[in-house]
């Protein structure tokens, strides 16, 4: 596994690198990956982070955990390399911001286009072994991504966090809501869409409403 890290994250995280749980996670990783078949790719495991220096980080979308299957998982939750066929709970993203800011439905499944501009795609287990959903959950991935939740909520303002689902909202427990806006819904998948509970959430355009009044940049969707 070559894992490497921004350096802006590398400086806020060093502590939480250093503690004894990220060393048996560490060690766990590179066992599963020198031992089966893992996702994503080894330098592709701190994806959402290197694609979103701390800085730039304007909103926070919550996964579970990588998809399990080949040629998916690219480091940013929901996200897929191209050309692979889009995933349900993407294809209902895409639904949602058609419906919600009129953008026209994207051939491209990869979402580095959002991180670019300040998304941070965060899974909360970032490895998984294939075919295998949850495989690498509670090995200590969560923890560390709790770590970086409240970086962010500490040591920033102003940041949409998006909650998707009951996995995420608990994920985000930890926000203060007196410095950012958080904004929930049900999960994107089919089971949680087709209840009602993910259509019609106008999470993108609230989110860049929100950008907009606080002088930034809204999100290109």
């Amino acid at each position: 596994m070559n894992v490497q890290l921004h350096p802006s994250w590398k400086k806020l995280l060093q502590a939480t690198f250093e503690e004894a749980y990220f060393q048996q996670l560490a060690a766990f990783v590179k066992n599963e990956y020198h031992q089966h078949r893992c996702y994503p790719p080894g330098n592709q495991v701190f994806a959402a982070l290197n694609a979103c220096p701390f800085d730039a980080v304007q909103v926070v979308i919550i996964g579970q955990d990588p998809y399990h299957g080949p040629n998916q998982a690219n480091g940013l939750c929901f996200s897929v390399h191209d050309p692979t066929p889009h995933p349900p709970s993407l294809i209902n993203i895409f639904k949602e911001i058609e419906n919600d800011i009129q953008v026209p439905y994207p051939k491209s499944g990869d979402l580095m286009r959002w991180a670019q501009q300040g998304v941070l795609l965060l899974n909360a287990t970032l490895t998984v072994r294939a075919d295998q959903a949850g495989s690498h959950q509670n090995k200590g991935w969560e923890t560390f991504t709790d770590s970086v939740i409240e970086t962010i909520s500490s040591k920033k303002s102003e940041v949409v966090f998006l909650l998707w689902g009951g996995y995420a909202k608990k994920k985000g427990a930890k926000i203060d809501n007196g410095k950012h806006q958080i904004l929930t819904s049900g999960h994107p998948s089919p089971l949680s869409a087709n209840r009602g509970y993910w259509f019609g959430n106008k999470h993108f355009s609230q989110c860049n409403r929100f950008l907009e009044s606080k002088g930034k940049k809204p999100i290109d969707w």
